[in-house]
């Protein structure tokens, strides 16, 4: 993955983060009541890995900042659900609250806030030419109306908006979490500012990003087969997305790296290594002069916590260490996941941050996938960008 764009040296990343994500959120049953954000701070911490001047504190997006994008009406319905405690069955079944996908718990309407704070801080450092990195962000199934997909406020969409309201008029959302990004590619599809690239596994929730979905002409969509390995993403990267991205000059890029196609996750059948996401997304945000970087979905906390934690490590340039320090060993000793078989837990996951080398080549599936994506039809910057990619 070469052939970045040239320009001034980058002024140092920076970490967007809040202790809201420490305390216990979503209710012990669900997928996402485990430890990420925090696990993934605190092995960054165990490393010497945040340096004072590097972490940003989020600010907390106000009802008012939420009604640029959200719906009034269910800002206040989120905002008085936690405050009761509860919500009503007309208003859980009109914004889709309180609900086993979307519960109500103490503290969501914070939460929820909080990470949309973060994204528009990140923006806002992106603009200045760094890579703003915000692991609590990437909520890119969530509804101007509604929750969504364990989603209740978008903010990737807030991230863009930041970007677009300081001018920029190029800009690529892309989106490597297994789960497409349907939130973000709907809230922009005729916006022709913004463009959005989507890997995910196909035929899983929520059901959209065909091949064939352009998004009204903004849109490249890459539905992968299970099993979807390192050298399928190498593949996909190289022969479709960087050129994509390359032709549309992007003056920021937003990315978001979920960590849920990794291998061992619960909730899909992807298999990649961690190694494979940094490779991605440091070839990514060398195409812009400024890049937010989200987290997403993600729910074994081991592969979640070391994934994102060793992604700020990459985007710093710092070595990879061969083992981590007792510490952070002890922190992940202590993990648990009720979606994670004891069986299925890899020792590599307790004492290292890199996943093992993958072996092989890409997968027929993929590189027919890379072709059929080629000649998609597109409208404007991406159709040239997938016609000279094809050539």
């Amino acid at each position: 993955m070469t052939g970045a764009r040239a320009g001034p040296p980058r002024l140092p990343p920076v970490f967007v983060g809040h202790d809201v994500y420490r305390r216990a959120a979503y209710g012990g049953n669900h997928p996402l009541a485990i430890p990420r954000v925090e696990t993934a701070v605190d092995l960054c911490r165990d490393l010497g890995w945040i340096a004072p001047e590097a972490w940003i504190e989020s600010p907390i997006a106000d009802a008012q900042t939420l009604s640029r994008f959200h719906d009034p009406a269910y800002v206040e319905a989120l905002r008085r659900a936690d405050e009761g405690g509860g919500i009503d069955r007309d208003s859980s079944r009109r914004f889709n609250l309180g609900t086993l996908e979307n519960p109500v718990f103490p503290g969501v309407f914070r939460r929820a806030s909080t990470s949309i704070g973060g994204s528009i801080a990140a923006a806002e450092r992106a603009l200045a030419g760094r890579i703003a990195y915000h692991p609590a962000g990437g909520t890119h199934h969530g509804r101007p109306d509604r929750a969504s997909g364990f989603c209740y406020f978008n903010d990737p969409v807030f991230a863009i908006l930041t970007s677009l309201d300081a001018g920029v008029c190029r800009l690529v959302h892309a989106d490597l979490d297994a789960h497409h990004g349907d939130g973000v590619q709907d809230a922009f599809a005729e916006d022709p500012r913004v463009y959005t690239i989507s890997i995910h596994e196909r035929e899983r929730w929520p059901y959209t990003g065909a091949l064939d979905d352009t998004g009204g002409g903004q849109s490249c969509n890459l539905p992968v087969a299970p099993g979807f390995a390192d050298a399928d993403l190498d593949m996909l990267m190289t022969e479709v997305v960087l050129p994509l991205v390359r032709r549309a000059a992007p003056d920021m890029l937003v990315v978001t790296c979920g960590a849920d196609g990794l291998a061992g996750d619960p909730l899909s059948r992807m298999a990649l290594s961690n190694r494979a996401l940094w490779s991605a997304v440091a070839a990514l945000v060398a195409e812009a002069p400024g890049s937010v970087v989200l987290g997403g979905g993600g729910y074994n906390p081991w592969t979640v916590a070391r994934c994102w934690a060793g992604l700020w490590g990459v985007l710093n340039g710092f070595a990879m260490p061969e083992r981590l320090p007792s510490a952070a060993v002890q922190r992940l000793e202590r993990l648990d996941c009720d979606l994670v078989d004891d069986e299925d837990r890899d020792p590599r996951w307790l004492t290292t941050l890199a996943d093992a080398p993958q072996e092989g080549a890409a997968r027929r599936e993929t590189a027919a996938l890379a072709r059929r994506a080629l000649a998609v039809p597109r409208r404007g910057r991406w159709r040239a960008g997938a016609q000279r990619a094809a050539a």
